[in-house]
This record gives C-alpha cells, structure tokens and sequence, in this order.
C-alpha cells in the first residue's frame, strides 16, 4: 500500500471512529444523564424513557454501534483493497 493511500485509510478511519465514539457520548452520558429527566416524561415498555437509556438503552446502542462499525470497517477495507477474503 502506498504511503499517500495508507494515509487516507487511516484518516478515514480515523473518522468512522471519532462518528460512531461521538454517538456512543450522546446516547450514554446525554440521554442517560443529562437529558434523563426530560425523557422520563416518556414511558417506554413500561419505564421512564431516561431510567430505560441509563440502564439498558444505551447497552443496545453499543452493541448495535459495534455491529455497525464492523461493517463500515468491511467497506472500508473493500475501498482501499486491504479486505480479507
């Protein structure tokens, strides 16, 4: 791999990261901690909407966002020719 493509791998892989982190910080410590009290004026399944991302909302965006990533890594990889087969 050339040094000016291995370059753009890592930046833009960089980035993928940096997204899917961000989204990570909203949906745990924002609509977890900072944003629970008004989304407990929503019921979800039974619970306030703030106690269900403080307790198991934001488990089943990591696990959806680990997913995500391993398949965004994959086109990556595809894009720049680095993929397994």
């Amino acid at each position: 791999m050339k040094e000016e493509n291995a370059r753009a791998y890592w930046a833009a892989n960089v980035r993928l990261i940096l997204s899917y982190l961000v989204v990570w910080f909203v949906v745990s410590y924002g609509c977890g901690i900072l944003l629970a009290d008004a989304l407990n004026n929503i019921q979800l399944f039974g619970f306030k909407l703030g106690f269900w991302f403080a307790q198991q909302g934001s488990i089943y965006v990591f696990l959806a966002l680990i997913v995500m990533y391993a398949r965004s890594m994959n086109k990556l990889d595809r894009k720049f020719d680095v993929h397994e087969e």
